[in-house]
């Protein structure tokens, strides 16, 4: 049940996480597209993910290929952050990256070059399920020539149809552990993250935002740093149990996004 609930009404836009609120094991929750589209109607709703492994455009065909009204547009992910702050930090910049074809294609659209470590000014790392010996060596060379280290996210697992499994910070911790920590980690909890999202959704004030999410130390711990309401919703991989034992709390709490918008599951 929705504990004390929320005037949805009160808001201009919805920050929605992906895995765990919208979908699950590669399927939509049940209810979760014809909730989406009532957020909708209340306002700008932004897809709100650490996933680096997709563009925003894949990631939003993905959306409609399950059934959800989705454009890039209204996706921001943990790739497309980090091709942001690069601008932000240095504008169009010469990158040496170890992640998958969503952080190449969001680099390369913000303007990036991508080259080898030897020629590097930043590290850019995000998931990598082919990371090998040969890619931390190269960055290493990188490191020792004085590229700079940013990485999407250092989520520590994520959840798949067969279980949770190692997620970006497991990639992140191989190279922390050669000596080089992240100089920053751009996306949830951190608050270039959800500036990045408030600015996709043309709000300014964080008051006017609400998060949902069903991650504690991403999700709700972002949107309290953030000023920003939250609800934690209990379909992804945060449990009562595990809720009651955090120090972490959301705004509100829901089972999951239908019920949260009224919709009755049968």
């Amino acid at each position: 049940m929705v504990k004390s609930r929320p005037k949805l009404e009160d808001y201009r836009a919805f920050l929605v996480d992906l895995d765990g609120v919208l979908v699950r094991g590669g399927k939509p929750l049940l209810g979760a597209v014809a909730a989406l589209n009532r957020l909708k109607a209340l306002g700008r709703v932004i897809i709100f993910s650490n996933n680096s492994t997709r563009s925003r455009r894949a990631f939003a065909e993905r959306l409609q290929g399950l059934g959800f009204a989705a454009t890039p547009e209204e996706v921001v992910n943990s790739a497309y952050i980090l091709g942001q702050r690069l601008i932000e930090l240095a504008g169009p910049s010469s990158v040496f990256m170890i992640g998958e074809e969503g952080l190449k294609e969001e680099l390369e659209l913000a303007g990036h070059r991508l080259v080898g470590p030897e020629e590097a000014h930043f590290l850019a790392v995000g998931m990598d399920r082919d990371l090998n010996y040969e890619k931390l060596t190269k960055a290493l060379v990188a490191l020792r020539r004085g590229a700079r280290f940013l990485a999407a996210n250092a989520d520590p697992t994520y959840p798949t149809a067969e279980g949770e499994v190692p997620g970006a910070g497991a990639v992140v911790g191989a190279i922390t552990g050669m000596g080089f920590p992240p100089e920053e980690v751009v996306g949830k909890p951190s608050i270039i993250a959800f500036e990045v999202a408030m600015e996709a959704a043309g709000i300014t004030s964080s008051r006017e935002c609400l998060l949902i999410g069903d991650r504690l130390e991403t999700d709700i711990l972002g949107a309290n740093c953030a000023g920003m309401d939250s609800i934690l919703v209990l379909t992804g991989v945060t449990s009562w149990e595990d809720l009651e034992r955090s120090e972490i709390r959301p705004t509100w709490t829901a089972e999951g996004l239908a019920e949260l918008v009224g919709i009755k599951l049968v």
